[in-house]
């Protein structure tokens, strides 16, 4: 598979499981939400192994400032997956927790989406070598 192929269909996925999480989180279907989740997190893990095959094939400083800000955002969005995780196994053992859960999740799923948006931004502005 190509890179370009490979990280378009992987962030597509992504994004759809992240949906996917949300609907079941919100119907507590807790077995289904997890599923997802483990889904999503692999689906995400394999976009960002397509998406460093890709970076190599554009002049990326090319694309200007968002290019450091891309990266930035995509690199604090992957870390703040672990958030959501954390508050989700705190969830489960006490369902006090499920506020924070609800909105550490929705950052990530924000946070997602603005990391997408300037990936394209970069990519559209980058020079292909």
């Amino acid at each position: 598979m190509t890179p370009q192929i490979g990280f378009l269909a992987f962030l597509l996925i992504t994004v759809f499981l992240l949906g996917a999480v949300l609907l079941t989180g919100f119907a507590r279907r807790i077995p289904a939400h997890l599923t997802l989740v483990a889904l999503a997190l692999l689906s995400l893990g394999t976009a960002i192994f397509y998406a460093k095959q890709l970076g190599g094939l554009y002049d990326l400083q090319a694309a200007g400032p968002i290019t450091p800000i891309h990266l930035f955002l995509a690199k604090l969005t992957t870390a703040l997956y672990i958030l959501p995780l954390l508050s989700g196994a705190l969830t489960l053992r006490d369902r006090r927790h499920l506020p924070l859960h609800k909105n550490l999740a929705f950052l990530v799923v924000a946070m997602t989406l603005i990391s997408t948006v300037t990936g394209a931004l970069m990519l559209y502005w980058a020079v292909p070598i």
